[in-house]
């Protein structure tokens, strides 16, 4: 037969009638982090295909194209110019 031994220390037992009871504390205000500290998150950019490009030109209106002509866009003076030589020869 083997005999069990045992190491465990017997601690002397708590006195908790004596001590005060702790209360948590609330906290008083929350500090946000500043915009410095914010993480920045890049913008999402998104590709369609040409053929989504396409599908995108033919459906805008006329006054969308005329505002991107305006800002500079190269393909809406191009169309821009195609309607007006087409309304020309007419």
């Amino acid at each position: 037969m083997s005999t069990l031994v045992s190491n465990v220390a017997h601690a002397p037992a708590a006195q908790v009638a004596d001590q005060p009871v702790a209360h948590p504390q609330k906290a008083t205000s929350i500090t946000p982090l500043a915009p410095s500290h914010a993480t920045r998150v890049a913008p999402d950019t998104v590709k369609i295909s040409t053929a989504a490009q396409a599908l995108q030109e033919l459906t805008e209106s006329a006054a969308q194209t005329t505002r991107e002509a305006s800002a500079g866009d190269v393909q809406a003076k191009a169309l821009l110019a195609k309607q007006a030589a087409a309304h020309a020869t007419k």
